[in-house]
């Protein structure tokens, strides 16, 4: 077994859509940031190549790099997806955390897990995730930010 952790961390902006988990959420920010922005998908992207010491997101797709930009998370998420099966690890569980003031997001949850479940051919009961607020407090609690935290368990399995 193999445990990875992941965080990211965005300012909100007037003008971006407001992706998180894959899902669009009505709101008058969104997440600025060369790819879509979407906080909690790029946590566990970073989990997961944690797990597996395959690097982190910035390696696999660069800020620099102009055919990351504006791309969908879920896109990368597959690909480290298959490289994930790749060195023959299966996802046991996602644990998750999303930290903003706004907008409120417990009403999304089960779409958002349902996608994350979808790219990542996993249960629901695999996949858990979360929102805290920063109690008013720095650039998040001003809603000037979010951020999400996610801890990942691979398992290896034998090939054969």
């Amino acid at each position: 077994m193999r445990i990875g952790n992941g965080f990211d961390l965005h300012p909100l902006v007037p003008g971006r859509e407001f992706v998180l988990g894959g899902v669009k959420i009505p709101h008058e920010k969104g997440p600025a940031g060369h790819s879509d922005g979407d906080v909690l998908l790029h946590a566990i992207i970073d989990a997961l190549l944690g797990a597996a010491a395959l690097g982190d997101i910035g390696c696999w797709f660069p800020p620099d790099d102009p055919a990351c930009k504006d791309i969908d998370s879920l896109v990368m998420l597959h690909k480290v997806r298959a490289a994930i099966i790749e060195r023959n690890y299966q996802i046991s569980n996602i644990d998750s955390v999303v930290v903003c003031e706004e907008p409120k997001l417990s009403p999304h949850f089960a779409n958002i897990r349902e996608t994350i479940c979808k790219a990542l051919e996993l249960e629901m009961d695999q996949v858990s995730v979360k929102a805290k607020t920063a109690e008013k407090i720095g650039a998040i609690g001003k809603g000037e930010a979010i951020s999400a935290y996610a801890v990942v368990l691979l398992e290896q399995w034998e090939s054969f």
